[in-house]
């Protein structure tokens, strides 16, 4: 994902910043050493945790947030509701689809968001595979990091609007470390992944980008969002709002242009990406705030798929 905006999003996004600190001389802090544990999956929408993790932000409002890998993204619902985790990245899908089976979770903030100019997202066909079209899909056995989830989500939607009945292609769960290995093996035909493990697999020869499919999609809408148990939010107003304080600041720190070489560095500690990796992958811009109409427009897309019973209230799904 692209890390720079244009002018007009950077105010905006400084604008949020102002606005979710309130300007305050003091902000107001959690319990001292309130203890997080933070679900999150190896992608850089994540930046933010990781940034404030690294420099400090969560400390000095008194946080003590641990973050720890989950490898599906459709797990990370479950672990915050049997409190193994307070706090977890689930991709918006994953989100109104624990929702919708019952859970009461709550938005506290959100990742990465989207860009027509990301192409670290897309379709990636096993050579010799010969998919290039939406319509070659159908029959083929493509690989996704979630059923459910994220990328699974929106590669529907793209096969959808192109003509294609998503039905005849045969999705299979895996994840993200194990798709150039699925590819080179042939028990797949290709993957909707992203970087850094797209980038091992073009390098390696195994595949092929068919369609950076996400640029069809509006920019600004979340592709994770940064959640907890209800119960646990309203127990913890302090830490809530230090929480997303701090990932506002951590946005501020992503946007500016001399901490690139920093962040990156932050992000290969928790998603160990190689230095040269590291020095390539797009990041995404940073949405630490949530807006009723970013959530809604998830909502739609899922009922579009008839992936939701319910009509979930989006206004009381945010912390205020």
């Amino acid at each position: 994902m692209t890390r720079s905006l244009d002018s007009s999003m950077r105010r905006t996004l400084l604008a949020g910043a102002a606005a979710a600190l309130g300007m305050a001389a003091l902000p107001l802090r959690a319990q001292s050493n309130t203890r997080i544990a933070f679900g999150y999956t190896a992608v850089t929408d994540f930046t933010t945790v990781f940034v404030a993790k690294e420099e400090g932000y969560f400390d000095k409002r008194g946080l003590d947030v641990e973050p720890r890998f989950i490898p599906l993204n459709p797990s990370i619902p479950a672990a915050v509701q049997s409190n193994s985790l307070q706090m977890g990245g689930p991709t918006p899908s994953v989100f109104l689809q624990s929702i919708d089976g019952g859970l009461d979770h709550v938005v506290v903030g959100g990742g990465g968001t989207t860009d027509k100019n990301l192409t670290g997202v897309g379709l990636v066909a096993r050579t010799g595979s010969g998919i290039k079209t939406a319509q070659d899909c159908v029959g083929k056995k493509i690989g996704v990091p979630g059923l459910g989830a994220y990328l699974h989500v929106t590669f529907r939607a793209w096969l959808k609007a192109q003509g294609v009945d998503y039905a005849k292609v045969n999705f299979v769960e895996a994840a993200f470390p194990q798709h150039s290995d699925l590819l080179r093996g042939g028990s797949l035909d290709a993957v909707v992944t992203g970087d850094p493990f797209m980038a091992r697999i073009l390098a390696s020869g195994t595949g092929y980008v068919a369609s950076h499919y996400t640029t069809f999609m509006p920019d600004g809408m979340h592709s994770i969002l940064f959640t907890a148990r209800r119960d646990w939010a309203e127990q913890n107003p302090a830490a809530v709002k230090a929480f997303r304080e701090a990932i506002v600041e951590a946005a501020a720190f992503v946007q500016d242009p001399a901490n690139d070489a920093t962040m990156r560095q932050h992000i290969g500690k928790y998603i160990k990406l190689p230095p040269e990796v590291l020095a390539t992958i797009q990041i995404g811009p940073p949405g630490p705030l949530v807006s009723e109409a970013q959530l809604a427009y998830w909502v739609g897309v899922m009922k579009e798929q008839n992936m939701l019973k319910t009509d979930p209230d989006v206004a009381r799904l945010i912390v205020q």
